[in-house]
């Protein structure tokens, strides 16, 4: 996620972290070199261009900006829903500490909280397809009832079995045991939540639709702007497909907020503040600090 003060005017004008720009360059470059060849071509048979009007581009460009803003809406939407459900995993693991302190065997208590900080670590490999086990590893003392399937939910499982263990034998009364159930069925919510958004893209027809649509537009645009623009066309062709391909390519980045791009969620810096907290009730007095902004970008 772009972490930054707010930018001034020179900020504006020349920062590229976080602005896409890299990414839609190409395409930038090819359709302003497409208007500055339409434009030559219009200056030596000018009687090709004489009945182009600008009036159908005005109407599909409205209509494309109304699409791409619905679109946009429902990716920021996801990212958002995104950011809410790691807030409330982080909530959720402090109430699940603050709650475990009626845990009298201080080893079983530990044990129970560094298998929550692994679900919090496999949980966020799982959601960038990355290796959920050998993340949480290190906060495990055993892994060989840990399910390959689907580590996170084994996790917790792992966590209930343990709850359910210590009610049983008299060492939490029955209104602990359900204190701590609860919380365990909010960190499954989280994860069933986290991964609706991340197993379900926007429908394909829509983004299909909308990709043909920018090509088709920006690529017939230099026609109706070479005449009465000359060469000024292919400067205000490069600033409308500077707009669409970039607003394009955001909805990309958002519509699936838990990947390593620059304006994905910093879901390794929200795991950092569970291991912290888990920690500090744990006694330690060393903590892991807290992850910062590298070059803008906190991850």
């Amino acid at each position: 996620m772009i972490v930054l003060p707010n930018p001034n005017w020179l900020t504006i004008l020349t920062n590229l972290k976080g602005s896409i720009a890299r990414r839609i360059a190409k395409r930038c470059a090819m359709i302003t070199a497409l208007a500055a060849l339409i434009v030559l071509i219009e200056s030596h048979h000018p009687e090709y261009f004489s009945k182009v009007s600008a009036t159908p581009f005005t109407l599909l460009g409205l209509s494309l900006s109304i699409f791409m803003s619905f679109r946009n809406n429902a990716c920021y939407a996801r990212w958002w829903e995104g950011r809410q459900q790691w807030g409330k995993l982080v909530v959720e693991v402090r109430c699940f500490v603050r709650e475990s302190i009626a845990i009298t065997d201080k080893g079983r208590r530990e044990a129970l909280l560094r298998t929550l900080v692994g679900f919090t670590h496999a949980l966020n490999a799982r959601l960038r397809g990355e290796d959920e086990k050998a993340v949480a590893r290190p906060w495990l003392s055993d892994t060989s009832a840990i399910s390959d399937h689907n580590v996170a939910d084994s996790l917790l499982s792992n966590i209930g079995q343990q709850c359910a263990q210590l009610a049983s034998s008299g060492q939490i009364n029955e209104w602990r045991y359900m204190l701590l159930e609860q919380r365990l069925v909010a960190f499954s919510e989280v994860q069933g939540a986290c991964e609706r958004i991340k197993a379900t893209p926007l429908p394909f027809p829509y983004s299909l639709l909308l990709h043909r649509t920018i090509y088709i537009f920006c690529l017939l645009l230099p026609f109706a702007m070479a005449q009465p623009l000359g060469w000024m066309a292919p400067i205000f062709t490069a600033i409308v497909s500077y707009t669409f391909f970039g607003l394009d390519a955001i909805g990309n980045e958002l519509e699936d907020p838990f990947g390593r791009d620059v304006n994905d969620l910093p879901t390794d810096a929200m795991t950092r503040i569970v291991e912290r907290d888990v920690l500090a009730a744990l006694g330690q007095k060393s903590l892991p600090p807290l992850l910062t902004p590298v070059e803008g970008v906190l991850s």
